[in-house]
């Protein structure tokens, strides 16, 4: 059975009349599953096509290291 994993996902998004950046914990089972997670997340909220979002790293972190406080007591209680 496989773990679920705590990844950072750092990167920007780039529309033509709206720019930011971007530093979001999601849990995935593998790297692919957690930028596929932004992707549906920021093209829901956002409006952003998968194109105008840029991925510049995918980091497996610890739960000690997790800055979100509902996914650390979402992770913590597993």
């Amino acid at each position: 059975m496989s773990e679920v994993k705590i990844f950072r996902i750092t990167g920007k998004i780039d529309k033509p009349n709206w720019k930011t950046s971007f530093r979001k914990e999601v849990r995935a089972l593998k790297p692919e599953d957690a930028v596929e997670k932004i992707y549906k997340e920021f093209g829901s909220k956002h409006r952003a096509k998968r194109f105008q979002i840029k991925v510049l790293e995918t980091k497996e972190i610890s739960l000690e290291e997790v800055t979100d406080p509902i996914l650390k007591k979402f992770a913590a209680g597993d």
